[in-house]
C-alpha cells in the first residue's frame, strides 16, 4: 500500500517536472519583444515553480507544512494558466501550443485542488 502512495507521489513529481520543461521549451520558441518578454518571465517563474514546490511538499516536516506547499502549487499553476492566456493573445500563432499547456495546467489545478480538499477533511 505504501508503494502505491510512493508511486503516485513520484508520478506527480515527474509530471510537474515535465510540465516545467515543456514551459521552458515553449517560452524559448517565442520571439521576445516589449510585450512578450515580461509575460515569458512570469510564465517561466510560475510554471517551473510548481514542480519545485511539489518536491518541497513531499519533504514537508508536518501535515500543515505539506498543506501549505500544496496550496502554493495550486496557486502557481493557476497563475500559469493566466499567463498562458495572455501569451496566446500576445502571440496568436502560439495559441495552439499555449492551449495544450493550459490544458495540462488545468488538470494539475484539479489534482492540487483535490489534494487540498482531502487534507481539510
Amino acid at each position: 500500500m505504501d508503494d502505491n502512495k510512493t508511486n503516485k507521489n513520484f508520478d506527480l513529481e515527474e509530471r510537474t517536472a515535465k510540465f516545467g520543461e515543456e514551459i521552458i521549451k515553449f517560452c524559448r520558441s517565442i520571439n521576445q519583444d516589449i510585450i512578450t518578454k515580461p509575460i515569458i518571465n512570469q510564465i517561466i517563474r510560475s510554471g517551473t515553480s510548481v514542480g519545485a514546490n511539489y518536491c518541497e511538499a513531499n519533504g514537508a516536516s508536518s501535515k500543515k507544512d505539506f498543506r501549505n506547499k500544496i496550496h502554493i502549487c495550486k496557486k502557481e499553476i493557476q497563475e500559469t494558466k493566466h499567463w498562458l492566456r495572455m501569451i496566446s493573445t500576445a502571440v496568436p500563432n502560439k495559441k495552439e501550443n499555449s492551449r495544450k499547456l493550459w490544458q495540462e495546467a488545468q488538470e494539475l489545478t484539479l489534482i492540487f485542488g483535490k489534494i487540498v480538499s482531502s487534507l481539510k477533511n
